[in-house]
Order: structure tokens, then C-alpha cells, then sequence
């Protein structure tokens, strides 16, 4: 087997650093609505490679503060529109910086709590969409913030449940097609509620192994191309399952590597292709969870809540 390539950690940690100063790019203003989380990703990445006083975390934290909504919500960015996601993003942010004494805490509670339906399922904005991305948000959000006494967790449980499908693998609402980023989220609500018992753990498995394809990487779907970002997705959700061992470790670990802009710094979806944050962290965090070892000491990452491992135990959440 020929030798994996190199980690460049240095040049992905200058990567992810100097984003916040392409501030006249036409990618930074069209990306505009994704502010809050590329926080998220930037922060996590630098977190994995060890360099998280990288970035002011005091600006960080009065950005995200200037992103709340009266409502409790937070934007994808200053004026956007409330929405779970953003939300999530915003408390994982503050969260691993220790500085949730930024925002008003309850209306945040109290704007998740309000996003559950009757069926125990969360809509993601005031607008209705309904999908089981909501539900690891509103989980994992109520989680960090110690009140998820505050939802029917039960029911919320129930729908998640109703949305797996034959093949073991979940879709974004019931009867929708498998897919391994609404696998991560179902999977992940279910650990945060504690009744990861309740699925057929085998068979779910099989169905994520099942996702490498010849060039060692992961795809979301049978039939697709591998994309870098799956390495986290599929990686987490056997992690949570205890069935990482399931799939060619090394094979993945030389696809992750040869996705790396060599010159540049950061990870593309696919080798050759133009590296952006989101794709960096979910390399890393694949490394990561792999327990890379042939460079540069990664730090550990929580499969679960997809946050440095170390924080969520300073939190007693595992």
C-alpha cells in the first residue's frame, strides 16, 4: 500500500485564519447568510488542529450576540431571519469559547421549545419546514443548554423513529429517502435523548459501511460520488453506533489527505476541487474521529454533539 500524503495542518489552520479578512470577495458576500456557521466550522476546525486562540474570541462572541433575535433565534447573520440551524451554531460557538453569557440564554430555550409540534417534530424558522435536521438541532441545542426537560423529548423521539426506513438508514421526514447527513441528525437526536436502543443498530451500520466506494472515500447515498464531508457524517454516526471498524480506515484516511489544497490550505469536497471551510472541518473532524496518527496531533472530537471532545466533557455530557 503506498504511503499516505502528508497532513499540511499548518497551511489548513492559515486557511481557515485569514477567511474573516476577505471581507471584498464576491465568495464572502454571497456566502453572506452562512456567517454564523462558518463560525462554526472555522472555530471547530482550528479547535481538532489545536490553534483555536487563533481567532479574537471576543469578536466572535459579539458578532454571534448581534445575530439574536428578540425572539431568542439567531440568524445565519446580522438581519437574517431566526432559524434552528443558525441557532445550534451560534450555542456551539459560544459554548466551546465559555462565553454564553453573551446572549439571553432563556429566550434562546424558549425559541427552540417553540419550534416543536404537536407530533413531536420541529419546524426550522417561523415559515413551517419541517425536517429531521430541526430535531438534532433542537435536541442537541437544549442539551448544551441544560433544559431539555423544556420538550416532549418523548415525542420527539417518536417522529425521529417514524422517518427510518426499511433499509435502516432516515430520511428528512417519514417515508423520505435514506440519506447519511439525515442518518447523522436522526442518530444524533436519538443519543441525545438517550434511546439509541431503539433502532436496529446492524442493520443501520451495514447500510453506512455500505456508503465507501472504490476510491476510499464515503458518499450519502448508494450510487454517488464520494464527497469529503461524508467522512464525517457516516464516520460520526458509526462512531455513536460503536461500529467505526466497520469500514477501510485506511482507504479513507488517503482519500480525506488527497482531498487537501496543497498550496493554498483547506479541504475540497472531491481531490482537485476548490477548498472551503465547511469541507475543512468535516476533513479534520474525520481525521480526527479516525485517530489519525502519521503527523501532526489532532485533537479528539465528540461524535455526538460534533464539538471538541474536551468541552463536552467539562460539561458532564458524556
Amino acid at each position: 500500500m503506498s504511503a499516505l500524503p502528508e497532513l499540511l495542518l499548518e497551511k489548513h489552520v492559515k486557511y481557515v485564519v485569514e477567511l474573516p479578512k476577505q471581507l471584498h470577495t464576491f465568495e464572502h458576500w454571497v456566502s453572506e447568510h452562512l456567517r454564523v456557521s462558518g463560525m462554526y466550522w472555522g472555530l471547530s476546525a482550528l479547535c481538532i488542529a489545536g490553534k483555536e486562540t487563533e481567532l479574537n474570541h471576543e469578536e466572535l462572541a459579539q458578532f454571534l450576540t448581534s445575530c439574536q433575535h428578540s425572539n431568542g433565534g439567531f440568524g445565519g447573520s446580522i438581519g437574517h431571519d431566526p432559524h434552528l440551524l443558525y441557532t445550534l451554531s451560534a450555542v456551539q460557538v459560544l459554548t466551546i469559547l465559555g462565553r454564553l453569557d453573551a446572549i439571553n440564554v432563556e429566550a434562546a430555550i424558549a425559541y427552540v421549545v417553540s419550534r416543536q409540534l404537536i407530533d413531536g417534530s420541529f419546524t426550522g424558522d417561523q415559515w413551517g419546514e419541517v425536517d429531521t435536521r430541526f430535531s438534532y438541532c433542537a435536541l442537541s441545542c437544549l442539551r448544551l443548554l441544560n433544559a431539555m426537560d423544556r420538550v416532549n423529548v418523548a415525542s420527539a423521539v417518536e417522529f425521529v423513529l417514524k422517518c427510518q426506513n426499511w433499509d435502516g438508514g432516515f430520511g428528512v421526514t417519514p417515508g423520505a429517502e435514506s440519506h447519511s447527513g439525515q442518518i447523522f441528525c436522526c442518530v444524533g437526536a436519538l443519543a441525545v435523548a438517550g434511546a439509541l436502543d431503539r433502532v436496529d443498530q446492524d442493520r443501520l451500520g451495514w447500510w453506512l459501511a455500505e456508503r465507501q466506494v472504490k476510491d476510499g472515500g464515503l458518499n450519502g447515498r448508494p450510487e454517488k460520488k464520494s464527497d469529503v464531508c461524508y467522512s464525517w457524517w457516516v464516520l460520526s454516526s458509526l462512531a455513536m453506533l460503536k461500529r467505526l471498524h466497520w469500514i477501510d480506515s485506511e482507504a479513507l484516511l488517503g482519500f480525506i489527505l488527497r482531498c487537501q489544497d496543497e498550496e493554498g490550505g483547506g479541504f475540497s469536497d472531491k481531490p482537485g476541487n476548490m477548498a472551503d471551510v465547511f469541507h475543512t472541518f468535516f476533513a479534520l473532524a474525520g481525521l480526527s474521529l479516525l485517530g489519525y496518527t502519521g503527523g501532526p496531533t489532532l485533537r479528539a472530537i465528540n461524535p455526538m454533539y460534533a464539538m471538541p471532545e474536551e468541552t463536552i466533557r467539562a460539561l458532564g455530557l458524556c
